[in-house]
């Protein structure tokens, strides 16, 4: 919807912080190009970037009450605001725009910090209270929008993109290396911390109140499971799916035209056939593949496999599509374009990320743009109703875990000691409680190689230790480990990667992405699902699945089973195109400062020679290692570099 900024003025004049909250605010006009507004005074800052979704003609911000009291400056959509509005005005309140912004101010004034848990949608939300001199501050449950500040124990500085803060001149900017090693492991940083060093993440479901120099910090939503195991599978199936459809429907509140993106799984088919269950003129879906080339590789590759080699999902979006009759456009990305936008990419997101999976999702976002404003999209439905193959694992690893906790320590330190082999990470992570066994497919390091990559650095590293309190919190409710690593998941995952990449991708090119599966009622019904309705031995997602069976979909979709999925990237990363740019970077003044460079041209070289056909060849394909750190080099270089005005536009970055 839009982005802001802001400051606590505890530096300038009122002229001077007018001129500064401009300069962070045009940092990030791609957020909101339609219109701008600002409120500053003696106190604070406050600016504001609009996309115009709802009440296109009023409800500009910041917005302030009758009495100018409460101000506020919101990202996101409240998908219940007409309810609360209704319940507003029979309490007294007095509305005079039709959009959602004006509920949170009067809400606030009605609740107080309560307003926050009230509220049904996406949203980054900044209040000055000017009757009390404080700033609240608060962010969605599941951290679909972004919510940055830096507090130095004066001023606080915050917005929805850290680039902003480099307009402040009192922001210093500097990389926060403790994070490397987590980052190194799992390709994002799972913590409220970044790689800026001072810069912190509101997390998730929290609202913060800054007064007199004092920052508090307060929870107002805990992920709590109920499950209910009364119902059958059918009967939950069927909760799922109507569930799903009103959260759709309530998603698809707008004064402009909303699309939908379309893959070739379930989730977001789930979402774009409810959509266009709605709406009998049809409901315009964008997809996005590649142009790969590399045919003599992947010949190679598909002659030594034994399943199907799957290198994007165009043909099955496409198939979709014209069986839900939807109106389905596609875009094809080359291995140059992939390879030249990642300086981009990184600088729209402000903080190193490795996923692949970002480049497609800037693409497809590029071309939605040009018809839509909006969009829906199937992220979430992984992690609430159990679809990775981590929670399949989960049944394996259980039962080594039922080993007496010494045994495999002892296994697991001999293990560590020993040259890699068949088993040894398996060893490593059941060494110890369920923290350790936690393993995402994005972790690319273990922390036993972690000295061998940074350079200088001694550990120890054990990227495990965030996840031990919210593995306890699970616990405490009486769930079992798949359950607790979903948990997991939801709390870092989910918010620190998949929404993170979301949103920023598709604000790069201002258009709104709507997640309905990130939705209060939703998750009400995932968090009561038994374990055996969402995964078993043979199934993920059982639940949705059995839900699109009912709806008619296509057995390929409903049922599409588990299988290795080869990206572009292992293949490209093996041409000479990929291999010289890389190899730049790995042995470019950055790499030489982070990381031990001779390490990583090995990396480079083995990755490049491998060959296909033969485990030992398979075995030296690193393609996430070598993607997280020359994603982590690229950002470095746009935000800190002397290079910076090559890789992103002058005006970009300071």
């Amino acid at each position: 919807m839009c982005g802001f900024v802001g400051f606590t003025a505890v530096d300038f004049d009122e002229r001077a912080n007018r001129d500064v909250v401009k300069d962070m605010a045009d940092r990030i006009i791609h957020r909101g190009p339609d219109d701008e507004g600002y409120f500053v005074n003696d106190d604070i800052a406050m600016g504001f970037r609009r996309l115009s979704i709802i009440d296109l003609e009023g409800s500009r911000q910041p917005m302030q009450n009758a009495d100018a009291t409460v101000t506020v400056t919101f990202n996101g959509e409240i998908y219940n605001f007409q309810e609360l509005r209704s319940e507003l005005q029979g309490m007294g309140y007095t509305f005079v725009t039709n959009g959602d912004t004006e509920t949170i101010v009067h809400g606030y004034e009605a609740w107080g910090t309560g307003v926050f848990e009230r509220l049904r949608g996406m949203f980054a939300i900044a209040i000055w209270d000017d009757a009390k001199k404080r700033l609240v501050c608060a962010r969605d449950i599941f951290g679909i929008k972004p919510f940055y500040y830096q507090h130095d124990g004066e001023r606080l500085i915050y917005g929805s993109e850290i680039k902003a803060f480099l307009a402040h001149p009192k922001f210093r900017k500097a990389v926060n290396r403790a994070m490397l090693p987590q980052y190194l492991c799992f390709e994002y940083m799972n913590d409220s911390q970044t790689m800026f060093e001072g810069v912190h993440k509101l997390l998730p479901g929290h609202f913060m109140v800054f007064e007199q120099g004092r920052l508090d910090i307060e929870c107002f939503y805990r992920i709590t499971y109920k499950i209910d195991e009364s119902k059958s599978l059918d009967e939950w199936a069927d909760i799922v799916r109507d569930t799903f459809d009103e959260s759709v429907r309530a998603h698809e509140i707008a004064d402009v035209e909303v699309g939908s993106f379309l893959s070739g799984g379930i989730d977001s088919s789930l979402a774009a056939y409810a959509m266009g269950q709605h709406h009998a003129e049809g409901v315009k879906t964008f997809s996005v593949g590649y142009e790969i080339g590399c045919e003599d590789k992947l010949a190679e590759i598909a002659e030594q496999s034994d399943f199907e080699i799957k290198l994007d999902e165009l043909a099955d979006s496409s198939s979709f599509a014209a069986w839900a009759g939807l109106p389905n456009f596609e875009t094809r990305v080359s291995a140059k374009e992939f390879l030249d936008i990642v300086p981009t990419e990184q600088y729209h997101m402000d903080e190193p990320l490795g996923a692949p999976s970002a480049i497609p999702l800037y693409f497809v976002s590029q071309l939605a743009r040009k018809q839509v404003k909006v969009v829906q999209s199937g992220e979430g439905a992984d992690e609430l109703f159990g679809g990775y193959w981590i929670y399949h694992d989960q049944y394996e690893f259980s039962k080594y875990l039922s080993v007496p906790r010494p045994l495999r320590a002892l296994a697991g330190a001999v293990a560590e000691k020993l040259p890699p082999f068949h088993g040894r990470r398996f060893l490593m992570r059941g060494s110890g409680g369920p923290e350790k066994s936690y393993q995402r497919t994005s972790m690319n390091y273990m922390w036993d190689e972690i000295p061998s990559v940074l350079k200088g650095y001694a550990g120890p590293c054990k990227p495990w230790e965030w996840a031990r309190p919210h593995f306890e919190e699970a616990a405490k409710q009486n769930t079992d480990i798949i359950t607790q690593t979903q948990y997991v998941d939801m709390v870092s995952y989910m918010p620190f990667d998949i929404c993170l990449k979301a949103d920023k991708m598709s604000m790069a090119h201002s258009i709104e992405l709507r997640v309905p599966f990130l939705d209060k009622k939703v998750l009400d019904v995932a968090l009561q699902l038994p374990t055996v309705c969402r995964v078993d031995d043979t199934h993920s997602k059982y639940a949705l699945r059995v839900a699109a069976s009912k709806l008619g979909f296509q057995k390929k979709v409903a049922n599409m089973p588990k299988q290795p999925f080869i990206t572009p990237l292992t293949v490209w990363l093996q041409t000479d195109l990929f291999y010289d740019r890389i190899k730049e970077a790995f042995t470019g003044e950055a790499a030489h400062e982070f990381f031990n460079v001779d390490y990583l041209m090995r990396m480079l070289d083995d990755h490049k020679s491998a060959s296909f056909s033969t485990t030992e060849g398979r075995g030296k394909l690193k393609m996430m290692r070598i993607w997280n750190i020359y994603c982590f080099l690229c950002w470095y270089e746009v935000f800190f570099g002397e290079s910076s005005k090559k890789l992103a536009p002058k005006t970009q970055v300071a």
